[in-house]
């Protein structure tokens, strides 16, 4: 054995009785039983063994130490006369001649109980931490990462991909979300920043001749936190492939994930190759959301010709979806409260009506349909007992909100919904630009550096005034897993003509593009291969593994919602010393 012990407490079985064991853990919890008998729970990492106090100077000692107290324990092992079949060592029991504190324990009350922390409130949690991972409920999503990520490793070296580090300390990108930035010491006013994604750096590698790389990629974003994003710090599947297509990254991905989701999943069924391909444009007008969940069998119909006119005011020169819903039960209370949910997620209204079990049109809205009653049940191919939620607006508002009611429908109609598997798509043909909303002015979509579908051609088209660039799609896709995007990738724009008639679209000129990307620029001016990748987040990957809702409950060490780091009381204040030497100099907000 290793250490201090002859066994782990998750190890000692029926065929041990008799035999001398050595166990060390942390004293979870003592029962006292009367007299000189008590029960004490000593866990380790592996598991947790029962202890069997039978004397005073025994009942003495174990008294005198605070529970979560690290201890040894040398002992017979006996078996147990009430064994526990829940338990893997419930069988035995060790009678100990000795026992010894090796970490004492100072507080006599802790924070919360340690098998209830999940229950305890976040902060305390967070400041706590160190605590919580104690809990094996806790302590298994991150047993459960690191399967995974070793999982991911190995997959991608059986592909081919060669594991290679890019750097933490580089340049500011002028893309993107907020950079986290480094002062450099030895340059006054510069600053290093750290990368929110290896993406010049994996280019580049493509561009020196590496064929297949991969990495676990930390990135560092300062942006807001989510249920289904961490603050600071993520970590993602960053991969590039040179001599490669869209198929190609589709094909690597759609062989390396399904195994791993069905073997360390909450759920063991994964969608198999080839994953279901969706246009983006299709996407919203289907399904309301470019993260459709193809677990969900509900979609969205344009009912904008057959109800835009049936008096009913908000319907008013609007588009118009309807989501249909079979065999739906729920009572008005319960629609009243999913109208309302809707409305608070997605900033739409939602109204209805119902086709009842004797084929009349009921509730919600339906007196204005009466006069069209055989129109709307032929053109939604309504039967009895069918529930219709409809949304209107501007046509991107009237697809968001059914993408909501969509997603939030199985909640009061869970036969319409095949919750437990994994079912991937790939939402492809994103739209290259788009109008910014503070701006008012053409941007990139998405990133930058994707190939036009087109290519040259169409970009000079663009530029005659031939093709409407908000009509330029991009080889761009988004890999969606049960309603969450784990990540986004495309075929690279590789060629330094082509690179620079798509950014003059976006009034930034060839001066521009050599300053902003130097060394990505000329690097393509060597000779650059077409290549192509993605970067699947693993800690989005983990959360639905694990079947959590908050992906701070998959990383070890999470910050709060605010980017604060509670245990080590980051972000903190730091001497004058270092600011000078850094030649930072703090200025007050104005109140």
């Amino acid at each position: 054995m290793f250490q201090s012990r002859t066994h782990t407490c998750n190890e000692l079985r029926i065929e041990h009785v008799g035999q001398q064991v050595t166990l060390v853990g942390w004293m979870e919890n003592v029962r006292e039983v009367g007299g000189n008998l008590a029960f004490v729970i000593l866990r380790d990492f592996y598991g947790t063994t029962q202890v069997v106090v039978e004397t005073e100077d025994m009942m003495k000692l174990v008294k005198s130490i605070n529970k979560e107290s690290t201890i040894r324990v040398e002992g017979i092992v006996r078996e147990r006369d009430s064994k526990n079949p829940k338990l893997s060592t419930g069988d035995i029991e060790v009678l100990p001649s000795k026992i010894e504190v090796l970490g004492r324990c100072r507080y006599h009350e802790l924070p919360f109980p340690i098998n209830r922390s999940r229950e305890a409130d976040e902060a305390a949690r967070l400041k706590y931490r160190y605590l919580d991972l104690r809990n094996p409920a806790v302590k298994g999503n991150i047993v459960l990462r690191c399967q995974v990520v070793a999982a991911l490793r190995q997959a991608m070296t059986d592909h081919g991909f060669l594991e290679i580090t890019t750097p933490i300390l580089t340049a500011s990108s002028p893309e993107g979300a907020r950079d986290y930035l480094v002062p450099a010491r030895n340059h006054p006013g510069k600053f290093y920043a750290l990368p929110q994604a290896p993406q010049q750096f994996k280019q580049l590698l493509m561009a020196s001749g590496f064929d297949r790389y991969f990495q676990i990629a930390p990135c560092f974003r300062d942006e807001d936190a989510r249920a289904d994003r961490s603050p600071g710090e993520f970590y993602q599947l960053d991969m590039e492939m040179a001599f490669a297509t869209q198929e190609d990254v589709f094909a690597v991905l759609e062989d390396v994930l399904p195994p791993i989701f069905a073997k360390y999943g909450k759920y063991h069924t994964a969608s198999s190759a080839p994953f279901t391909r969706i246009p983006f444009a299709q996407a919203m007008d289907t399904y309301g959301s470019d993260k459709p969940d193809l677990r969900i069998d509900l979609t969205a119909v344009d009912a904008t010709a057959l109800l835009a006119d049936c008096g009913f005011g908000p319907f008013e020169g609007s588009v118009v979806k309807a989501v249909p819903v079979t065999n739906f039960t729920a009572t008005r209370k319960q629609i009243d409260k999913l109208c309302a949910d809707v409305e608070v997620q997605s900033g739409g209204k939602v109204y209805w009506f119902r086709l009842d079990e004797k084929g009349e049109l009921v509730g919600g809205i339906s007196k204005f349909l009466q006069d069209r009653k055989e129109a709307v049940t032929a053109a939604l191919g309504l039967k009895p007992n069918t529930f219709v939620g409809l949304t209107a607006g501007k046509k991107l508002a009237a697809q968001k909100t059914a993408g909501v009611l969509i997603k939030m429908l199985p909640a009061l109609a869970p036969e319409h919904m095949d919750k437990e598997r994994y079912a991937f798509c790939w939402i492809t043909d994103f739209p290259m630009y788009e109008i910014g909303e503070e701006s008012g002015e053409l941007e990139f979509c998405h990133n930058p550096f994707s190939m036009p579908i087109g290519e040259l051609e169409i970009l000079e088209k663009a530029h005659r005034g031939e093709v409407d660039p908000l009509t330029i799609m991009a080889y761009q896709y988004d890999l969606v897993c049960n309603g969450v995007e784990l990540s986004s990738g495309a075929v690279r724009n590789h060629d330094p003509e082509i690179m620079i008639r798509a950014f003059e679209l976006v009034r930034l000129g060839e001066e521009d593009v050599k300053a902003k990307f130097p060394a990505m620029y000329n690097a393509f001016c060597y000779g650059a291969p077409p290549h192509a990748g993605i970067a699947p987040g693993v800690d989005r990957m983990v959360m639905l593994l694990a079947g959590e809702d908050s992906i701070r409950e998959i990383i070890p060490f999470p910050m709060n919602k605010n980017a604060q780091d509670l245990m080590m009381d980051a972000p903190s204040t730091v001497s004058q010393k270092q600011l000078d030497e850094l030649h930072i100099a703090l200025v007050e907000p104005e109140a």
